[in-house]
């Protein structure tokens, strides 16, 4: 398989790290607006099989323009996902597979954000789905941890281990502490920013998409392999835009262990207005106040070898087992950072992203999964997948609990 990834920051770069490995790829481009980024990681590779190429990702015309040169299979976007609507656009127009990692972004709703949602999380993808299958191209949207690994356990919750699910409830946690810095996010703050302070999405079999308060209904849940309980609170997340669509069950949420001090942070930033997206205009030059934000503080691809512990995504599902008895299972994926430096030389939250689209690109390639439209990791079998993992040797497992 021919893939085109763009953007090489930490999750492309980890992505890269890890298709080095697989015998389906063909050829990967790297691409990213410093055309040095993408450049040290195919030499630091040493497989003839990559290359580096210079993107502007904000230009669908660029994006198609190096589809052409380039002639992938599919296109994985690696970048926030402020530029995912000229890469999706460009993929449709060039007739090209496209992969991302978290959905074109929501608005909220302008009189009542914290009751009812404005525009969700891939609105704009989803509203042109009959379009894509028309075209009979597939745009597999939320391909990373969470989404993405979180969305398979859910449905192969729904398939193999329960006959009814009543919640389906992914729960983020970490025991991960960054040596030398009092606050260094070991993933995007653009995209930390986006999703803690937006108003929280909850679905409701009976009530549909609703919104509430950013850091609402905080409970303390026990995450396995030695991290220990840690306090989780709702926020915006694609899963619970995607499991109502291909899952049956009554209530579906998203809960990130955060801490107080995070979420202090988040909150000092709201008020002085650094999370805004939009430019102000300082000393005669435009700049958006979450871009210097993220300026400010250490890029997250370069802490691994600072950071030491685990983090842990899961889905939390609650219901009747199969056998017709109460159950509640914690289906999840643990990466410890000295693994993840040591292995591929990327730290663990960027490498447990970058693994699960190298595992649908595998998948899709070998035919065990393919479609037709936009569509997320709920809607293909999940067996395969969960096999493919085992095989990577990645770490998950299924923890019962007590109903």
């Amino acid at each position: 398989m021919r893939i085109l990834v763009v953007g090489t920051g930490g999750v492309g770069s980890a992505f890269a790290a890890i298709v080095a490995r697989r015998s389906f790829l063909e050829h990967c481009a790297l691409a990213d607006y410093d055309h040095a980024r993408p450049a040290a990681v195919a030499d630091s590779l040493d497989d003839g099989r990559f290359s580096a190429h210079r993107i502007d990702a904000s230009s669908r015309e660029a994006v198609v323009d190096l589809i052409r040169v380039t002639r992938p299979d599919a296109v994985l976007n690696a970048v926030d996902p402020v530029f995912n609507v000229p890469i999706f656009d460009a993929c449709f127009q060039a007739g090209v597979t496209y992969l991302d990692m978290a959905m074109t972004l929501s608005e909220p709703h302008p009189e009542r954000p914290f009751e009812l949602t404005g525009v969700k999380l891939g609105d704009y993808q989803f509203e042109r789905a009959p379009e894509w299958e028309e075209k009979e191209l597939l745009a597999l949207v939320g391909i990373g941890v969470e989404p993405g690994a979180a969305d398979v356990f859910a449905r192969h919750a729904a398939d193999e281990l329960f006959s009814e699910i009543d919640e389906i409830g992914v729960r983020d946690g970490a025991n991960l502490v960054v040596e030398g810095y009092d606050f260094a996010p070991t993933f995007s703050i653009w995209t930390t920013i986006e999703e803690c302070l937006n108003p929280p999405v909850v679905w409701e079999r009976d009530r549909g998409w609703h919104t509430t308060e950013p850091f609402s209904e905080p409970e303390v849940f026990d995450f396995p392999e030695g991290i220990g309980p840690v306090e989780c609170v709702n926020v915006e997340h694609e899963e619970v835009l995607l499991v109502p669509r291909w899952v049956e069950c009554r209530r579906v949420t998203f809960k990130y262990g955060l801490g107080d001090e995070f979420i202090q942070v988040l909150k000092t930033l709201q008020r002085l207005g650094l999370d805004r997206k939009d430019p102000i205009r300082v000393k005669g030059v435009d700049v958006a106040p979450r871009d210097v934000v993220a300026a400010a503080l250490p890029d997250p691809a370069t802490l691994g070898e600072r950071m030491s512990g685990k983090t842990c995504a899961g889905t939390l599902v609650t219901g009747l087992g199969t056998d017709g008895k109460p159950r509640k299972t914690y289906l999840y994926h643990v990466v410890d950072n000295d693994w993840s430096i040591r292995e591929y030389g990327a730290q663990a939250v960027v490498w447990q992203t970058a693994l699960n689209p190298v595992v649908a690109l595998e998948l899709l390639d070998a035919g065990a999964w393919s479609g037709q439209g936009v569509l997320g990791p709920e809607a293909f079998p999940a067996r395969p997948y969960l096999d493919k993992l085992a095989e990577l040797g990645s770490p998950h497992g299924v923890l019962e609990l007590e109903p």
